[in-house]
């Protein structure tokens, strides 16, 4: 049986703001998961709990949060703030008896460079042997 994840990521602005650029078009060409939907905040710290929970009730099979590195935020501490959120939705997940590695966070720089592709790849083929969510 052949599964494609559903995979939402939240990225901070300045990380994602040049793999956005022409519709994600260089993203493609660099083999990022198409099947993952990327959207940008802000700052990793405004994302709350409950955005990540409502990307699994409306169909994820997976989330990953990627912000600054800790200790050069561009908002300071939003991407330590992401962090304990993510760390949170995984003790959730626990709690029901679901993977929580269906929930991560990253911390990578600014720009379009391999990590960034490198951790999509990485939650997308983690994903697909994991399965379906349960949700």
């Amino acid at each position: 049986m052949s599964f494609t994840p559903d995979i939402r990521l939240f990225s901070c602005h300045y990380t994602s703001q040049q793999g956005c650029a022409n519709e994600g078009k260089e993203l493609r060409e660099l083999g990022f998961p198409e099947n993952i939907r990327l959207t940008r905040v802000p700052c990793t710290g405004k994302l709350e709990i409950s955005t990540m929970l409502k990307a699994f009730e409306d169909g994820a099979d997976a989330v990953y949060v990627v912000g600054c590195p800790v200790d050069s935020c561009h908002n300071v501490k939003g991407s330590q703030r992401a962090a304990k959120r993510v760390t949170a939705v995984c003790e959730m997940l626990q709690e029901l008896d679901v993977e929580p590695e269906r929930v991560r966070m990253y911390h990578l720089d600014r720009g379009l460079h391999p990590e960034f592709v490198d951790a999509g790849k990485e939650m997308n083929q983690d994903i697909e042997k994991i399965g379906p969510s349960p949700f």
